[in-house]
């Protein structure tokens, strides 16, 4: 397939996957010659984020896949189950990355001030990079911005090990090589934990962050004619595609068709909603009084 073919987000994340895999044969490379641990082990973490990004580009191309009779929404979702997988390995990582640092603040072990420098400044230079052309579409959905997230773990760290390298260098303070990761972990538990609960919310059909279950009922509650609303459920397949159904009472049964049209119209230009199922009933005809319909709400 030609470049011209593939989508930006992609291009991008191909990009990403490329200096990755560069920097972390360098690193791995430069460890078994150098006998150092601490560069082999750095070179591992890369390869978590490389399989991560790896499986976020394998994400894009799936969600973009058909509808068929038996998937009817299509693969939109595994948008939500990519980006909560890389959730937990970003969590794993910045778990271990916390131990470590606590570990070595009681252990400090001698640090090759200079290997770290020229290693990290190398990581900077290609994590950043990498880090910048995923931002552009980090806004895209949730399971580029889980990527993104990943590799500004990368370029933080790399950026920790070049401040980290200088201060020992000068100092002799080996100590400071774990303090720096620590604080690094502690920055970004909070997105973390944030994204964990967005793409889990995702997963469990919970109304979209940026919309307000109650003052969507208030809206469509206000449209002249409107007696009541129940079952009204709000969800979304992906991020950009929210999807709502209700049943909506009504006084006067020849007013149907504006009420339709009025609700539709409120959806989508207040709330975004373009995907929508309403049913619509006078009231006297609720079935909800019938054993056999639930409603949930």
């Amino acid at each position: 397939m030609s470049n011209k073919h593939i989508p930006k987000t992609l291009s991008n994340l191909i990009i990403a996957i490329i200096i990755n895999i560069g920097i972390t044969i360098f690193e791995f490379v430069l460890g078994i010659l150098s006998n150092s641990l601490a560069l082999i082990s750095d070179a591992f973490h890369n390869a978590t984020d490389i399989s991560s990004m790896i499986l976020g580009y394998a994400s894009e191309k799936v969600s973009t896949f058909p509808t068929n009779s038996e998937k009817t929404y299509g693969y939109k979702k595994v948008e939500f189950v990519t980006a909560f997988v890389n959730s937990l390995v970003l969590l794993i990582a910045t778990i271990y990355i916390f131990y470590e640092g606590i570990s070595r603040l009681f252990t400090p072990t001698a640090v090759s001030s200079i290997q770290m420098f020229y290693v990290g400044i190398f990581a900077v230079i290609g994590n950043g990079f990498a880090t910048w052309i995923l931002s552009k579409n980090s806004d895209r959905n949730i399971n580029i911005k889980a990527v993104w997230l990943h590799s500004l773990q990368d370029t933080l760290v790399s950026f920790g090990v070049v401040i980290g390298a200088v201060i020992i260098y000068f100092t002799g303070w080996n100590i400071v090589d774990p303090i720096i990761s620590i604080l690094i972990a502690l920055f970004l538990t909070k997105s973390i934990f944030h994204l964990l609960k967005e793409t889990l919310n995702a997963l469990l059909d919970s109304v979209p962050s940026n919309i307000k279950y109650e003052e969507v009922r208030a809206s469509l509650n206000a449209i002249n004619g409107v007696v009541n609303i129940n079952d009204l459920h709000i969800w979304s397949t992906n991020s950009n595609t929210p999807i709502l159904s209700a049943h909506i009472q009504i006084k006067d049964i020849t007013k149907l068709n504006n009420v339709f049209t009025e609700s539709r119209n409120v959806l989508l230009n207040k709330y975004g909603i373009a995907h929508t199922t309403l049913q619509i009933m006078p009231t006297g005809t609720e079935d909800n009084k019938d054993p056999n319909f639930k409603y949930c709400n």
